[in-house]
């Protein structure tokens, strides 16, 4: 089945789904347990489906990419052949050192089968990881937040920022020159980057011996786990001593004065409610704004439907088109609030290029080999400074239950 046969195949399968739905609406009741379970698992199809869509599109893309690259790839040297600087990357992680307290420390050696010795087998092992689906990491992604350049010289980074207008202009007449402004006034936005760090230990026996690259393993992991603990903080983060998320309410970033909860009830969100939400936001920010919600919450926005009897969620049928909410884009994240309850927030919209994030150090990874040499161990060290904020409040707005 190509792309475009799957993408077909969902947008039927969703129009199946809301059969079932239709029809008990039709029949003024709530859908029975067996076509409960039939929607769920024709809306997991539907999601399966785009999990496919999206990376045989991510695949295309590099594939793309790989065919440029080899054409570029000059006279004389093989395509497959890696720089001395690629070779050395993998055999030596980039970093500076970590301060841990005991708790956090673990060695991984081959002798404890769940520290690594599942990695090392006396028979043909197959050279690959059983391991959990990553979460989403979207923040740093293209058309999502402003990512600053580096600080090399300074602890902070400082932007000003307009906080009062000049006062509307007044009607006067021909010789007279209206009255004075008052109200125009600066303030300034300040990120700065906050350090965050790991690091394990693993036996050099374990690096030799493993069938698969354990070293390649620990650098994609520690990599990973940086990058979902900046996420968090991105979205929930309470700004001290981290990044200011946009759940969090402040009037540093996005206050209180930017929910809406108009149209929810105290349970679950409603039609009215999302509407409310999407013409709360400026106009002019709809062509970058993007929903942002837990799949838990998109669960419920696909049953709601508009005054209209148009169901407000819409599934995206051409290539490269996303599935949308009252005609703009959203994102799922693990990271976004899932807890149904009275007054708290369950979703967002918003230009997300308003949130700026400032590095200090780029992501490091160390190896260290002297420092644990007399326990035949190898540490590698991940380091990494940031902050983030949201800097233009009025760009966004959180979906809050009543």
């Amino acid at each position: 089945m190509t792309t475009i046969e799957k993408r077909m195949e969902r947008a039927r399968l969703v129009e199946e789904g809301r059969a079932l739905m239709d029809r008990a609406g039709a029949e003024n009741r709530d859908l029975l347990t067996e076509e409960e379970a039939q929607y769920n698992r024709i809306m997991g199809q539907v999601d399966s489906l785009l999990t496919q869509i999206v990376r045989e599109e991510r695949q295309a893309a590099l594939d793309l990419e790989i065919r440029a690259k080899a054409v570029e790839q000059p006279a004389g040297k093989p395509a497959n052949e890696r720089s001395v600087e690629s070779r050395a990357f993998d055999r030596y992680l980039r970093g500076g050192p970590g301060i841990l307290n005991a708790e956090e420390n673990r060695a991984l050696s081959m002798g404890l089968d769940t520290a690594g010795g599942y990695l090392v087998a006396p028979q043909q092992f197959v050279a690959s990881l059983i391991q959990a689906v990553d979460n989403a990491i979207f923040m740093r992604g293209p058309g999502m937040a402003t990512v600053q350049p580096a600080l090399l010289k300074a602890e902070s980074l400082g932007a000003p920022s307009l906080e009062a207008d000049i006062a509307d202009p007044t009607w006067t007449s021909e010789l007279l020159i209206g009255s004075e402004d008052s109200t125009m006034a600066f303030g300034k936005r300040e990120l700065r980057p906050h350090p965050l760090a790991k690091y394990i230990k693993v036996t050099n026996t374990l690096l030799r011996q493993s069938s698969i690259d354990v070293e390649a393993l620990v650098r994609n992991r520690l990599a990973y786990k940086l990058g979902v603990v900046m996420e968090n903080a991105y979205l929930n983060g309470s700004g001290v001593l981290q990044p200011l998320g946009v759940f969090t309410a402040s009037n540093d970033g996005i206050p209180t004065s930017r929910d809406v909860s108009t149209g929810n009830t105290t349970t679950s969100i409603g039609t009215d409610g999302l509407i409310e939400a999407k013409y709360t936001l400026k106009g002019q920010y709809w062509g970058k704004a993007k929903w942002l919600f837990h799949r838990d919450a998109i669960k419920q926005v696909r049953k709601l439907k508009d005054g209209d009897g148009q169901y407000i969620w819409g599934a995206g049928i051409s290539t490269g088109t996303p599935d949308r909410i009252l005609d703009l884009p959203y994102l799922v994240s693990e990271y976004a609030p899932s807890t149904f309850t009275t007054g708290l927030y369950v979703g967002i919209l918003g230009d997300f290029s308003n949130y700026w994030i400032a590095d200090a150090l780029d992501m490091q990874i160390q190896r260290l080999v002297e420092l644990y040499a007399a326990t035949n161990q190898v540490a590698f060290v991940a380091r990494f400074e940031s902050d983030g904020m949201p800097v233009l409040s009025e760009a966004f707005v959180r979906v809050k239950l009543a």
